[in-house]
């Protein structure tokens, strides 16, 4: 008997999801749902016939799944089918994916089809994309199953985060492997600093902030006032538009 073809759906609403999974399955389909873009495993990914990735929802989280895709060489040729979104915001996916399916969910099952049969030979990879290749997990050092001490986070920290390996668990106490502090106004970071170096010995610790505040705290001041204590910086990371990072470890 011959196996179900494998097919990943990424999907930012698991209810919403549903119906799309079950006409994908009702269709002979094996299906992967993802629905925080955790998972993300080339050696998985290997084994697909396609990727289906939704834009009805943030589609600039869809954007990042498909620049991973499109940026290593094992998942390059797998088919990707996008569904739904705003026209706008399908225009702008386009430019950078042209050579990709786009279909609404009503015509899924025909699309994918299409997709499979005619895979591109050769799969763009535009240069604007190249900066989204790695996800803020591989930047961060969060791995498969890892523990992250997350201190004073924004409301939205996992969309800021971005997909996340599978397994990856968020503790407000104790101590990590990783350490996201995220800090935003100068005297409340300087007060609080001295109790948070000793995260470093133990922990990689990466300091937070908004860019471009106007109430003095940058990378500069958050370098300066952690090499007063003995703390040395060793990576800085761009999380996204408004928040950067920058990585500490005792100094030697």
């Amino acid at each position: 008997m011959r196996s179900a073809q494998m097919v990943h759906l990424f999907h930012w609403d698991e209810e919403a999801a549903i119906p799309l999974v079950q006409k994908l399955e009702a269709a002979g389909y094996a299906v992967n749902l993802h629905t925080k873009g955790g998972g993300l495993s080339v050696r998985e990914m290997q084994k697909a016939a396609a990727v289906v990735i939704d834009l009805s929802r943030l589609p600039s989280h869809g954007r990042a799944v498909a620049a991973w895709l499109r940026g290593s060489k094992s998942t390059r040729g797998i088919p990707i089918v996008f569904v739904d979104g705003e026209a706008e915001k399908i225009a702008r996916v386009k430019q950078d994916v042209p050579d990709a399916v786009y279909a609404s969910s009503k015509n899924i099952l025909g699309a994918l089809k299409k997709a499979v049969a005619h895979a591109p030979a050769r799969p763009v990879i535009p240069p604007q994309m190249m900066a989204s290749i790695r996800p803020n997990a591989e930047k961060l050092g969060i791995r498969l199953h890892s523990r992250v001490l997350v201190l004073d986070a924004p409301p939205n920290v996992e969309k800021v985060l971005g997909p996340l390996p599978d397994g990856v668990t968020f503790t407000e106490e104790g101590a990590a492997p990783v350490t996201l502090w995220f800090v935003y106004d100068v005297p409340e970071f300087e007060r609080a600093l001295p109790s948070r170096r000793n995260l470093a010995a133990s922990s990689r610790l990466w300091i937070i902030w908004r860019k471009g505040q106007s109430n003095g705290l940058n990378g500069n001041r958050v370098r300066a006032a952690a090499l007063e204590l003995g703390l040395v910086d060793y990576k800085i990371c761009s999380l996204d538009g408004i928040w950067s990072g920058m990585a500490f470890a005792v100094r030697k």
